[in-house]
């Protein structure tokens, strides 16, 4: 599979397909074919359009989307990502709302480094932009980076962690999301260490794995089944002659697309089915809810080949978080050396990813701290998207973890109260 004809191999099956529903779409959408009424001909063209679009959506990055914000003064102020530091592998981007008054709260927010792009945070930034600076890691395909800028894993993605933090200074509010929940927890604890004035204010988890083993999943069973040796073998191909990054070894984003897919392949099915229904009555449009979904849902990206294998090796089988023997650079991070950071951990009671105990660990490797200084909820109900993108994080989470946040602000700003969430984000 280590192969650049295998990776071009995926690049031309998709790239076919893609152009087979072009082709169905445009062949069936010909004028003189109206003069001769034919619901096979109409089921073609929608089968083209649904196609072309699955297809070319997985090779693309989503935009933001977030263009305009209406604040309290009742005008509309335009957005601007700026990028605060710029690295190969990832950037930490600034949303900034042109116009309005710098707000208290300084969050920000790590994305996942695991198959999708950091837009699959788009809602997560909307309710947080009401009241809050946000910051976001985003990061880079791996297929766009050259051979030239090294290797990337864990402890690299911990220092970038560790930078974007120091950049952001002592006021920041970290939360992390998922994935990167336990490297999040080590370059908290690696910053305590070596820069203790620069660590964050608080550090809200959310849905990670800091145990794997605390409530076992299909996830970590998976991890712990499969030798180091069958998922380098297997899972990681060479980026073909198309892309910048030609010949950085990698876990293709469309392996991972088709894990996500076999995993409710019935539903995915019956999903597309209904959409060339709805094609066909000329119900469907650019941005009803199947398009919103999917537009995000197969854009997928490239991870650096070394992350996603030390992932698994020291994250889900060697578990050194969870053990307190993680290594960064030559150097044991200890999680007792967070002694200045308020922890909250959040969880989804349906969770079948991250399930309720793996990210409490957390607040038991935060032995320096003081039970005052931690917190946890987990949500009734939710399962891992709805604790950070869903109606559980609108409703419920997002008030709590900005409660969280003004709580341990002390007298170093004037925080204000949680607002409900601002719906006129374009």
């Amino acid at each position: 599979m280590r192969y650049m004809m295998t990776y071009d191999l995926m690049e031309t099956l998709r790239n076919t397909n893609q152009w087979l529903g072009a082709t169905a779409r445009t062949m069936a959408s010909y004028p003189a074919w109206a003069m001769m009424p034919n619901p096979a001909m109409q089921w073609m063209a929608a089968w083209g359009e649904v196609t072309e679009r699955t297809f070319e959506r997985m090779v693309v990055k989503p935009d933001w989307g977030i263009r305009t914000f209406t604040c309290e003064d009742g005008k509309d102020h335009l957005v601007e990502v700026k990028t605060i530091v710029e690295r190969p592998f990832g950037n930490l981007i600034h949303f900034n709302v042109t116009g309005r008054e710098e707000q208290p709260r300084k969050i920000l927010l790590v994305a996942p480094m695991s198959g999708h792009y950091a837009t699959l945070l788009r809602s997560t930034v909307k309710s947080l932009l009401v009241n809050c600076e946000v910051y976001v890691t985003d990061w880079n395909n791996a297929r766009d980076i050259p051979v030239s800028a090294g290797k990337f894993d864990v402890e690299d993605y911990t220092l970038y962690l560790m930078e974007f933090m120091r950049e952001l200074g002592p006021e920041t509010n970290v939360v992390a999301v998922c994935q990167p929940v336990p490297l999040t927890l080590a370059a908290t604890a690696y910053l305590a260490e070596l820069d203790p004035d620069a660590q964050p204010r608080t550090l809200t988890l959310i849905g990670g794995p800091v145990d794997p083993d605390a409530t076992p999943t299909d996830v970590t069973d998976f991890g712990r089944r499969v030798t180091m040796g069958q998922l380098e073998e297997t899972m990681i191909q060479r980026v073909g002659f198309k892309y910048k990054g030609v010949g950085r070894m990698v876990y293709p984003g469309l392996l991972q697309l088709a894990s996500f897919i076999s995993m409710n392949g019935d539903r995915h099915a019956t999903a597309f089915s209904n959409q060339i229904q709805n094609v066909m009555r000329g119900e469907a449009s650019d941005h009803d809810p199947h398009n919103r979904f999917y537009d995000e849902y197969l854009a997928v990206m490239d991870m650096p080949a070394e992350f996603y294998l030390s992932t698994v090796d020291r994250i889900f089988k060697k578990r050194e978080i969870a053990k307190n023997e993680f290594v960064v650079s030559g150097h044991k991070v200890d999680f007792g050396a967070i002694t200045k950071v308020a922890v909250k951990t959040v969880e989804g009671e349906k969770d079948d990813i991250s399930a309720p105990g793996q990210c409490l660990a957390a607040l038991n490797l935060c032995t320096g701290l003081p039970n005052s200084m931690k917190a946890s909820h987990v949500e009734p109900g939710a399962g891992h998207y709805g604790i950070f993108a869903g109606k559980s994080w609108r409703n419920n989470i997002r008030p709590l973890v900005l409660d969280f946040i003004d709580s341990n602000a002390g007298n170093r700003d004037s925080a204000k109260k949680v607002k409900p969430a601002n719906t006129n984000a374009a």
